[in-house]
């Protein structure tokens, strides 16, 4: 009841994806999201080495047989990117997406290979971009979403239907869903799948330290802010103290870039995701961390939401 170009091009039971999920998106969250009927993905800039990525590539295609990706987040970590990007083609991964930077590299380099692309972008124009280049589909990323964000302040319910009506390849709508009702309201919008990032993170096979899950669990609409807007590169994490001097010396020092390094580095995220302490670091979160309020097994919460949507379905047609 849930097939759409987006399940026929990456040969998956349900139109639900994986977001990249940095430092946290490994071999055991990937394969049980591929077998639950999802696209689970691997994050591969977050890895040391190219022989750390093969060896988590061999992982996952130990524990699943399905379909998963290799995201890659070339923009982020400042670091060269073809010689991972060789290991998914040596390896032929099914799928690669691409976050967080020009994906024109990335695309040549897949252009011979049978690996489905799909490219996040944050604006119809970035959207237009990707489909000239050779994307296969595009996830469009609205301001609620966790993570690096695009500049303007759009919604995932007024971006989705414009980049949809602006292009001919498949759209995966993300930012700000959670459940069933996301996945219903972004099938309405003209997308056809979704992406999550927030949602996965509390679930009982990602590997991070529980009061980050406890964090989630706990906020409200208002418990997200935007951080690094005034470098030019916004991200949603999680409101906290830690957060908030950020802010602060954002607004001091504005886009002067050495005086927020050691605030805002991947290192710092880690410390915080992996340790649990608030005043050690900051946690990335979308605002639809207000609407998740259980840790599930991955099975499980793709079948939640799965079923949510077909009781809304079932309900619209007995309404009509």
């Amino acid at each position: 009841m849930f097939q759409t170009r987006i399940t026929k091009l990456l040969n998956i039971k349900y139109p639900i994806i994986q977001g990249g999920l940095a430092y946290l998106a490994y071999a055991d969250l990937a394969a049980a999201v591929s077998n639950a009927g999802g696209l689970g993905q691997i994050t591969a800039m977050s890895l040391p080495t190219p022989e750390s990525l093969q060896k988590e590539i061999h992982k996952v295609k130990q524990l699943t047989t399905q379909p998963f990706g290799v995201n890659f987040a070339i923009g982020q970590h400042g670091r060269k990117f073809e010689h991972m990007v060789q290991v998914a083609i040596d390896e032929q991964v099914p799928v690669v997406s691409i976050t967080g930077g020009n994906p024109a590299g990335v695309l040549d380099m897949l252009k011979n290979s049978s690996i489905k692309t799909l490219v996040l972008v944050a604006s119809s124009r970035q959207a237009q971009k990707a489909q000239e280049l050779g994307a296969d589909a595009v996830m469009v990323v609205g301001q609620e979403g966790g993570g690096h964000l695009g500049r303007s302040d759009t919604g995932t319910i007024v971006l989705t239907p414009h980049v949809v009506d602006a292009l001919k390849i498949p759209v995966i709508a993300s930012g700000g869903i959670v459940d069933g009702r996301g996945l219903m309201a972004a099938l309405a919008l003209g997308a056809e799948g979704i992406e999550m990032g927030t949602r996965f993170i509390a679930t009982k096979e990602i590997h991070t330290h529980i009061n980050y899950k406890q964090a989630i669990l706990s906020a409200d609409e208002g418990d997200t802010v935007v951080i690094k807007r005034s470098l030019g590169t916004p991200a949603r994490a999680l409101r906290s103290s830690f957060t908030e001097n950020i802010l602060s010396l954002e607004e001091k020092y504005g886009n002067n870039y050495e005086k927020l390094k050691d605030y805002i580095s991947g290192e710092v995220n880690q410390k915080y995701i992996q340790s649990g302490e608030e005043s050690a670091g900051f946690g990335w979160a979308g605002q639809g961390a207000s609407r998740i309020h259980q840790i599930l097994s991955v099975e499980d919460l793709i079948s939640s939401i799965i079923h949510e949507a077909d009781q809304i379905r079932e309900k619209w047609s007995k309404e009509v």
